[in-house]
């Protein structure tokens, strides 16, 4: 089969996905894992455990509950659908939601453990110079961490375009709106067209690793030239 006869929504629809889901968790994350590389509050444990729970939790699990969450049985669905007329289940508004929550973890434990490896006394040296802790985390934490924020940011969209379990069970198999490369893949082998899930899984093979590979030339380019100066 020519490739340039292939369906290529389920790859664009997943990318999309991909791209929201990363910028949306760059953001929540960047200030809590700056928080919990800094904190000795006693809460913190409890933080990390729940920020980590996703990553052993089954996909099941956290889809059931999530689904229940945005579905019209709960509050927070109820009052979307009543007050603004959304939905929050089967489209992609909810693989957004559900993505964010499932991809959390691989955003923020990259940047926590790029941030406790700042020398302290830089940080300090900055307080002392008047920064805020703002100024501080924008002007001098970020710049020493690009290869934990390339790692995380890489990771993260990787994650995302990989999921399955969750995304099935949050949007089903929508074409165009909900129906991922991952979806599609697993309907091809549900359908024994195992062809077309060969080369749907050989170009998400090929995809991923390109995204690692990158990552790794990165961050060992990055060693190298902090080792030369």
């Amino acid at each position: 089969m020519d490739i340039f006869s292939l369906d290529f929504e389920p790859f664009i629809l997943s990318f999309k996905l991909a791209s929201l889901t990363t910028v949306i968790l760059f953001f929540i994350a960047l200030p809590l894992s700056w928080w919990l590389s800094q904190t000795k509050c006693r809460c913190k444990p409890f933080i990390e455990a729940v920020t980590s729970l996703p990553i052993v939790l089954p996909p099941s699990v956290l889809g059931f509950y999530i689904l229940y969450a945005l579905s019209y049985n709960s509050l927070i669905g109820a009052f979307f659908e009543d007050t603004f007329g959304i939905k929050l289940v089967f489209n992609f508004t909810g693989l957004v939601i559900a993505s964010c929550f499932y991809s959390f973890p691989f955003m923020v434990q990259p940047l926590q453990s790029g941030f406790e490896t700042v020398n302290k006394n830089v940080l300090e040296a900055s307080y002392i110079a008047g920064k805020s802790k703002f100024q501080t985390l924008l002007h001098v934490a970020m710049p020493n961490i690009k290869p934990a924020i390339l790692t995380a940011v890489i990771v993260t969209f990787a994650h995302t375009v990989g999921e399955f379990g969750v995304v099935l069970m949050i949007g089903g198999s929508i074409d165009g709106e909900t129906k991922v490369a991952s979806v599609a893949i697993y309907e091809f082998v549900e359908i024994m067209d195992y062809d077309m899930a060969h080369i749907y899984s050989a170009i998400m093979l090929g995809i991923s690793f390109i995204v690692l590979l990158s990552v790794y030339l990165f961050n060992a380019h990055h060693k190298k030239r902090i080792g030369i100066s």
